[in-house]
């Protein structure tokens, strides 16, 4: 059984958050967070969040059959970071010119798996 969130136009770039999501990735979903809760960079706190909403959404017994999952029982099989679209900015520069500036946005998805008891 799987459980999905994600982050869609999250106002931060891609190659910020990917580092964290590949730190995380195969990790018990409450060993995850504890690695998230006391990282220091900014996109530690969104990849918390959506993976926060995940479990949110693993443990709502109305999705699940009347059925809740606890965090230790739930792994991150997927956590996704993909580009989004740019916010097309121009910055004036020397002699008439202008130079353009991207401001990234990045697609955060968080997928957690049930781990069957051996």
């Amino acid at each position: 059984m799987a459980f999905r969130a994600t982050h869609r136009f999250a106002r931060i770039s891609a190659r910020k958050v990917r580092p964290l999501a590949d730190l995380v990735r195969g990790k018990f979903a409450d060993q995850a967070l504890n690695i998230l809760r006391h990282h220091p960079n900014r996109g530690a706190r969104m990849l918390e969040k959506v993976l926060q909403s995940a479990l949110g959404n693993a443990q709502d017994p109305d999705q699940n059959k009347g059925q809740s999952f606890a965090p230790d029982r739930l792994v991150i099989m997927d956590a996704r970071i993909d580009g989004g679209p740019m916010f097309k900015r121009i910055r004036p520069r020397a002699r008439g010119m202008a130079f353009g500036i991207l401001r990234r946005t990045s697609h955060i998805t968080v997928e957690l798996e049930l781990l069957e008891s051996m």
